[in-house]
């Protein structure tokens, strides 16, 4: 995860104007859904009131994984009460951003995983440049427009990252697939359904945890 330098710059404006009152995960979510709009997508409410923990461990961070299968990244939503649908439609916001070229190098050289020869060819120039690890786009075709377009690029095996491209592959997912993408107004509306409820996830309220005066560590 990166980008979190601006949720620094957000987190040193709202402690002048009302310190120790909006905690980072807070302005996370709310960072989340302006970003979402600014971006052309839905604009929708967020509930506040989340407190910032008080243990941050590495070896605890529970995120599925740019290799992960189908399978694997359902189990871990699955643990989080995340349905099938869910998964699919939050990943759907990679219509927007990038990826770096590391962590697509098996699945360029890979011949046998399904991608479109044009788009092989043009990742392999992009990223066969030695010694640096340049950045590329996840939506082919409008990757900084929040829409359903992501899911036409993979239908067309056009996916950059592999669970990306598994999800139109794999029998599990593929029906939700071609069904988001089909209709953009449809997976809109899903996906404030899904970060709502995701933005629920173990959420710490009341006298749990803390509000951080700086992002990156606890106050004590």
């Amino acid at each position: 995860l990166r980008g979190f330098d601006l949720i620094d710059e957000i987190k040193k404006v709202i402690e002048i104007a009302c310190p120790a009152t909006v905690s980072c995960a807070d302005i996370i979510a709310l960072a989340t859904r302006d970003s979402v709009a600014l971006a052309g997508g839905p604009s929708y409410n967020v509930s506040t009131g989340r407190r910032d923990g008080l243990i941050s461990t590495v070896n605890e961070v529970n995120l599925p994984g740019p290799e992960f299968s189908i399978s694997d990244a359902l189990q871990s939503f699955n643990s989080k009460g995340m349905t099938l649908e869910e998964m699919v439609t939050l990943l759907g916001a990679h219509t927007v951003g990038f990826t770096h070229c590391s962590f697509i190098d098996s699945r360029i050289n890979n011949g046998s995983f399904p991608m479109d020869p044009d788009l092989r060819k043009k990742l392999f120039e992009v990223c066969g440049v030695k010694g640096k690890d340049p950045t590329v786009f996840l939506d082919q075709k409008t990757p900084v427009v929040f829409d359903n377009e992501f899911y036409n690029q993979i239908l067309l095996r056009r996916g950059v990252l592999s669970i990306d491209q598994n999800l139109a592959v794999d029998s599990i997912s593929k029906g939700v697939v071609t069904s988001l993408a089909a209709n953009g107004e449809s997976f809109q509306k899903k996906f404030v359904d899904a970060v709502v409820k995701m933005g629920e996830i173990e959420v710490l309220t009341g006298g749990e945890g803390e509000i951080r005066k700086n992002c990156r560590v606890f106050n004590s």
